[in-house]
């Protein structure tokens, strides 16, 4: 297995999908649904793209499948949830890392707001 570090920068919707499950496990369309709320709507997987990259990164160790709970109804019989592995967690926490200096750097540039400024 690859290390944590060899993995950065994802791509942007692959750490889309890991941040949609870093609290709990998920199934596809509920993935689709959580990315749209954390960006406020402003990405959008559609599902050929988000099984494409979950199959991929079930590959690679980010990704593995995980068991249903109680189904709800007849339709929750039939998804395939998903979570996030313990090397997932490790290369999204280094990505928002990342990111986290990145956003710093832009700030210092004055490109985007400093909020704590205020």
């Amino acid at each position: 297995m690859n290390s944590p570090e060899a993995l950065l920068p994802l791509h942007p919707k692959d750490f889309q999908i890991l941040f949609a499950l870093v609290d709990e496990p998920c199934h596809g369309y509920g993935i689709v649904r959580e990315i749209e709320r954390a960006s406020r709507g402003r990405v959008r997987i559609d599902p050929a793209n988000l099984y494409r990259s979950i199959k991929r990164m079930i590959g690679t160790g980010l990704v593995e499948e995980a068991d249903a709970p109680e189904p709800a109804g007849p339709e929750d019989e039939r998804r395939r949830y998903y979570r996030i592995t313990d090397f997932g967690m490790a290369v999204v926490r280094l990505e928002a890392k990342r990111l986290d200096d990145l956003a710093a750097a832009a700030r210092s540039r004055r490109l985007i707001p400093d909020e704590r400024r205020r």
